[in-house]
């Protein structure tokens, strides 16, 4: 791996643990998620920035991971929350801080433990 691909993924796992840490404070129920345009700006913005950060990642990196990630999915999400102008459906980014930053979090501490 190369020093930019690794901090790359140290500031992609502080984001998850931000969104995480932002759910336990609010609560984890779509219901408060969804009422509360504080805590839905506060996880999409730690989703924009590491979709953002995977952008940077050497294609390398990428290519020696893509069996246990899915950059291109990850630079997607990226894509929808940044252009979608406020109109982004909130369930969706729901289900992804639910279950896909748990198993971004998990990635990049299993990468950065090597």
């Amino acid at each position: 791996m190369l020093p930019p691909d690794l901090q790359r993924l140290q500031h992609m796992e502080e984001y998850c643990q931000a969104i995480q840490k932002t759910m336990e404070r609010y609560g984890q129920s779509f219901d408060i998620f969804d009422a509360d345009p504080d805590y839905q700006r506060s996880v999409t913005f730690c989703i924009l920035q590491i979709g953002e950060l995977s952008v940077g990642l050497s294609q390398q990196f990428k290519d020696e991971t893509a069996q246990d990630m899915q950059w291109a999915a990850v630079r997607g999400m990226r894509n929808l929350v940044a252009h979608s102008y406020g109109t982004m459906d909130r369930r969706i980014i729901w289900e992804t801080a639910c279950q896909d930053i748990p198993a971004l979090l998990a990635f990049c501490r299993q990468w950065l433990s090597r």
